[in-house]
Formats: structure tokens, C-alpha cells, sequence
């Protein structure tokens, strides 16, 4: 159970990369903050990591956003843990570049299942928490620049985003009169191990995870009559091309 003004956030995708600096960044601020991804391992460290920082703050549990029951599961035990659900972030992603003739059958469903259908799962979960929550609740879908700028080789990873910016523009329409604010914020590189590989030093002038978390910190403290819906960030100094 938070304690009384405590306010709880779960995050998707939260034990690296930007959802674990989203985590770290809400807990940093006093939020409580329950944590899944599909891997036991990264699950409790993750949830190990933060529960330093956080004592008493923390929740963490496996979770496979491509099962709709997984994620029910999630926010129903988050809820159960801390009494309360103020905000969703649907962070876990999954990418495959490949050209559209060599991009495999499982690498297309992997992306579209994670990053699209993953959103739907986990917000439909959340929902009855969020509208019957008094102060008002918000969903942040996160995003990429990827979702409105097509590149070589993204087909998959294009599909499921530019998908998503239509699934939360929807959403944001529905629910707005269900005192659920929704947006999606669209990084551009982030420094992150998205891809596999290990963070490299000459990559410095990419965005940090904890950039995204402080852009979540931001929304949190607009005001109830406004809603930011669509929120991009950039590099200030990529290279030159």
C-alpha cells in the first residue's frame, strides 16, 4: 500500500533503457513505481536497483505485454500492491530492421505485437483504475520519431509505430471526457541498449533515458485543463550529415 499522496505509475518495459529511467526519474520525485518486462532476472534487479533508492516504493513483476492476460495481471497487482493507479506508461518496444523482402514472419509479428498491441492490452487494463481515479489519470504512450518518419529497413518497426500515434491520438479522444489525459512522446536517438548493443562513447550527443523521465515529470505538473497530446524530442546536436 503507497502511503496517503503517494502517487503510482506503472511502466512497461521498465528494467532498462528509457522505461528503467522513467522509473528511476518518478521514484526520484517521490512517486511509487511498479516495473514488469519479460525477463525474471532483469525483473528483480531492476526492482532491486530501485527498491535502494525507494524503499517501500517499488513493485516489480514479469510481464509479456503480447499477452492480454499478463497485463491484466500487472495492473491488477500494482493496483493491489500500492491501492491506486494515477499513470500507465507503455513503454516496452521491440525493433527488427530489415528490408520489407527479408524481414521475417516472427520479426513482424514481434513488432507489432509489442509495440501496438502491447499498448492496447495494458491500457485497456488500466482504464477502469485510471477514470475512477479522483485527482484524474494519464496514459503516456511512448513513442518515437520513428512514428511519423519512415526509414530504409523499418517496415515492421514503421508499422507498429505510426500505428501507435493513430492508437493514442484515438484514445486521447475517447477518454478525455473520462478525466484520462493520454499523449505520446516521440524521442529521437536515445542512448539506450534498444538494439543489443552496449552504449558507445562516441554516440554522446544522443538523448539520455533519464531525458524521456524528465519530460514525464514535466507532463505530470501541467495543469487539469491542458493536455500536451503529442510531445517530440530531439538532439540538440546530432552530426552533421
Amino acid at each position: 500500500m503507497s502511503e496517503e499522496g503517494v502517487r503510482v505509475a506503472a511502466v512497461t518495459g521498465g528494467t532498462r533503457g528509457i522505461g528503467f529511467g522513467v522509473a528511476r526519474a518518478l521514484v526520484g520525485a517521490g512517486w511509487a513505481v511498479a516495473v514488469g518486462s519479460r525477463s525474471d532476472e532483469a525483473v528483480a534487479a531492476a526492482g532491486a536497483a530501485l527498491e535502494t533508492e525507494a524503499p517501500g516504493r517499488v513493485f516489480s513483476r514479469v510481464l509479456d505485454v503480447r499477452d492480454r492476460r499478463s497485463c491484466r495481471a500487472f495492473v491488477e497487482e500494482t493496483v493491489r500492491h500500492f491501492g491506486r493507479l494515477d499513470t500507465l506508461v507503455n513503454n516496452a518496444g521491440a525493433g527488427r530492421f530489415e528490408s520489407i523482402r527479408d524481414l521475417a514472419h516472427e520479426d513482424w509479428d514481434l513488432q507489432i505485437r509489442t509495440n501496438l498491441d502491447g499498448v492496447f492490452h495494458c491500457s485497456q487494463a488500466a482504464i477502469p483504475h485510471l477514470e475512477g481515479n479522483e485527482e484524474g489519470g494519464w496514459i503516456i504512450n511512448i513513442g518515437s520519431i520513428s512514428s511519423r518518419t519512415a526509414i530504409a529497413g523499418g517496415a515492421g518497426y514503421n508499422a507498429s509505430k505510426f500505428g501507435l500515434l493513430g492508437l493514442t491520438e484515438a484514445m486521447m479522444l475517447d477518454l478525455r471526457h473520462q478525466n484520462i489525459r493520454v499523449t505520446i512522446i516521440m524521442p529521437g536517438s536515445v542512448e539506450t541498449p534498444f538494439l543489443g548493443s552496449p552504449p558507445n562513447p562516441e554516440e554522446s550527443w544522443k538523448l539520455r533515458p533519464e531525458d524521456v523521465g524528465r519530460t514525464i515529470l514535466d507532463l505530470m505538473r501541467y495543469p487539469a485543463h491542458a493536455l500536451p497530446s503529442r510531445i517530440e524530442i530531439r538532439p540538440t546536436r546530432p552530426p552533421r550529415r
